[in-house]
């Protein structure tokens, strides 16, 4: 299941905005980001199954499945001009579970973008799956299609958090989906693990973070268990069928994640992303840090730093649509209070920081001076650190992210 679908200003926040830990003074040593470019999202609605806390556009059927690539392709040429001639440098397949496509499928999909797009020859070029759609044949052939980058979505190695979670692969497949991509020849990997999971003690926690450190995983996505209206999950915990999340466990997992990680090599980059030296999300980080994206197939969303679009949320009427060159589509006109709040809230949430001169530069001197009054309480309170004009979180501030960033909102 991916978690980088939404707008980067509707990302979710890891753990809960009341228990405040121990504050670390020192602000986080700046490592330079990937050159930011353009990039491109393809969403593929397909699941296996379900699983119970997910909220986003994906179907557990085969409906329209004949029509998804020919659709996305289609959709391609309608805008190839949306990123006005910008150089892609890095393509995304989510959903859904885009690994439950054949590799000639992919290669269809890869080679229209090449032919529609100005392609980076270094783009990064990841592919979501889930450890029971992958085998070693299959690895071979992603890789000769054209990935070069895997997101694997374990979720867990315990076997009863998997079943809490309603997931179709269990920990041993997990383990050798990772262990199967290496040998394939995937060096640059990502996981995805949840924690805060009811009844997932401090153990098993710990134990969740060692198996993907022994694998040596060089890229890891961590999400505190959130419940989302009307997911199966909140119908069985409002019928009293399962229990509740707790934010006190969670903020214990999430001191753990942030302490075993760094203390293990791995950089704490944004709240809920760790990664070696040098592998980093070039995805991700273009969300974050403002860049052009272009979003392709049901529900997917674009972005040119202006505007944001959404498809609509329904394969049925996204393949009518587009058969008559119609992109089902919403737009939203940025107003410079939105792209204020958006710049606060994602840049609040990586080690690059919040920088008070790029505010002053693009929004001007009295939004700068007011963002800085704004949250003067939480440098006092030990919970923004304030280095060179530049915003950091500090270690126990991570757990108000949300919160600071909504005290430097503007409205209007």
């Amino acid at each position: 299941t991916s978690y980088f679908l939404l707008p980067a200003s509707c990302f979710l926040l890891p753990t809960s905005y009341i228990i405040l830990l121990t504050s670390y003074l020192k602000p986080p040593t700046p490592h330079s980001p990937p050159t930011p470019m353009s990039g491109i999202y393809l969403h593929i609605p397909y699941c296996k199954q379900k699983c119970h806390y997910c909220n986003f556009y994906s179907l557990a059927s085969e409906k329209h499945r004949e029509d998804i690539v020919p659709s996305i392709v289609r959709e391609m040429e309608l805008q190839k001009e949306y990123l006005q001639g910008e150089v892609v440098n890095t393509v995304y397949f989510g959903g859904g579970t885009p690994a439950l496509l054949t590799a000639s499928e992919i290669s269809i999909l890869l080679d229209s973008i090449y032919k529609h797009f100005m392609v980076a020859n270094d783009a990064e070029i990841t592919l979501e799956a889930n450890p029971d759609d992958l085998s070693l044949v299959k690895l071979k052939a992603f890789r000769s299609a054209g990935i070069n980058r895997l997101s694997i979505g374990v979720q867990s190695f315990e076997e009863e958090d998997l079943e809490f979670l309603n997931r179709t692969h269990s920990a041993r497949q997990a383990i050798s989906a990772i262990k199967q991509s290496k040998t394939a020849g995937f060096v640059n990997l990502s996981i995805d693990l949840i924690y805060g999971i009811p009844n997932q003690d401090i153990e098993s926690w710990e134990s969740n973070l060692m198996t993907a450190i022994e694998l040596g995983v060089p890229h890891l996505s961590a999400y505190a268990l959130t419940v989302e209206e009307k997911t199966p999950m909140a119908v069985m915990i409002r019928k009293g069928n399962m229990p509740n999340v707790d934010d006190a466990l969670q903020a214990q997992h999430f001191r753990i994640l942030t302490d075993l990680l760094e203390a293990h090599g791995y950089l704490h980059y944004e709240i809920s992303n760790f990664c070696k030296p040098g592998k980093f999300s070039k995805h991700n980080t273009s969300y974050w840090k403002g860049v052009s994206y272009l979003g392709l197939g049901p529900s997917a969303h674009s972005y040119n730093g202006n505007s944001r679009q959404w498809n609509v949320s329904n394969l049925g009427q996204y393949v009518q649509s587009i058969r008559k060159d119609i992109i089902p589509f919403e737009k939203e006109i940025l107003s410079q209070s939105q792209q204020f709040n958006e710049y606060v809230m994602t840049s609040l949430r990586t080690q690059w920081g919040c920088d008070l001169q790029y505010i002053e530069k693009h929004f001007g001197k009295s939004w700068a001076e007011q963002a800085k009054k704004d949250i003067e309480k939480y440098i006092k309170e030990n919970l923004l650190i304030l280095s060179e004009d530049v915003l950091y979180l500090s270690k126990s501030g991570k757990f108000r992210a949300d919160g600071i960033a909504a005290e430097m909102f503007r409205v209007g």
